[in-house]
């Protein structure tokens, strides 16, 4: 198994984010993705070894798969000149873990499409009857599938929890024009991804993107479609009703939550064994949707 990559040092103005690190290059991006893994909005003091691997991979995948235009220059750490003077240990630390990027002006808003009633979602509709303020129909059951996905926008909070806002909200925010094409874009593409991760035996239940402006034109930008970014549910144990077995963080969570740890303080170091089972579920996520064997095994 691959050595765990906390936090990563080059000699580029630099902006961490709960799992990146985002290296300004002028008119690119070098964005790294780490091996952090956060929960209960803590960022935990061990690591699940490829994670940032496995998401960089499957974001890679699904901008080639999905033909959306987008920021993506290359994932190969060779073909990146910036990265020419840095040494081979830290060229092969960087390996599958790195992409470049075109800079482009980020949307301030999270697009985030849902296509099943869970989490917050599920939460609200128990009250009101709504999900971020759209109305549904009674009598639907924890983690059901919707009859049309729906599309939620929120705010992109620089820390803290982003706040959902109506389409209303988004449209005094980003203009009539923006706020539709992205709520379409968005749309599609879970339509899309949803359908293909389908016949791989994924249920992708919600999921959020990212878009940014280049040259007066949208683009698709961060990572896309990534359990980090999606609840991915297996699709052979789906039983709606109840909560869903995920392909990322359950273990983590499951574990912290029987746990001392009163989420007020720093979180303690995960066991091994969850550690473990943590990256074998990133891994077959990778595996079930690429169809390709995970090439960073060691």
């Amino acid at each position: 198994m691959s050595s765990v990559v906390l936090e990563t040092t080059l000699p580029f103005p630099v902006r961490r984010g709960k799992v990146r690190d985002v290296y300004d290059l002028g008119e690119e991006v070098l964005l790294v993705s780490s091996d952090r893994i956060s929960a209960f909005d803590w960022i935990l003091p061990s690591g699940i070894p490829d994670k940032g691997r496995v998401l960089t991979q499957i974001a890679a995948f699904w901008f080639e798969l999905l033909g959306e235009p987008n920021h993506l220059v290359t994932t190969d750490v060779e073909q990146m000149p910036c990265l020419a003077e840095v040494d081979t240990a830290t060229r092969s630390m960087l390996a599958g873990r790195t992409t470049l990027c075109r800079k482009t002006e980020v949307v301030p808003i999270e697009c985030v499409v849902r296509g099943y009633l869970t989490g917050s979602g599920w939460k609200e509709y128990q009250a009101s009857q709504t999900v971020c303020g759209i109305p549904l129909p009674s009598g639907i059951v924890e983690s059901a599938q919707l009859e049309e996905p729906i599309f939620t926008p929120s705010t992109k909070a620089e820390e803290g929890h982003d706040e959902n806002i109506s389409f209303a909200q988004m449209v005094e925010i980003v203009g009539e024009t923006i706020a539709e094409e992205l709520r379409e874009r968005s749309l599609s593409l879970f339509r899309r991804g949803a359908e293909y991760a389908r016949q791989r035996g994924i249920i992708i239940a919600d999921t959020k993107f990212e878009w940014g402006l280049l040259d007066g034109k949208i683009i698709l930008v961060d990572e896309v479609l990534t359990p980090d970014s999606s609840r991915f549910w297996p699709a052979d144990e789906y039983v709606p009703g109840q909560g869903q077995p995920s392909f990322d963080k359950q273990f983590v969570r499951d574990w912290l939550l029987t746990s001392d740890w009163d989420r007020q303080s720093p979180p303690p170091p995960l066991p091994e064994d969850v550690i473990a089972k943590t990256r074998e579920k990133y891994v077959e996520a990778y595996e079930r949707l690429t169809g390709q064997k995970f090439a960073w095994e060691s």
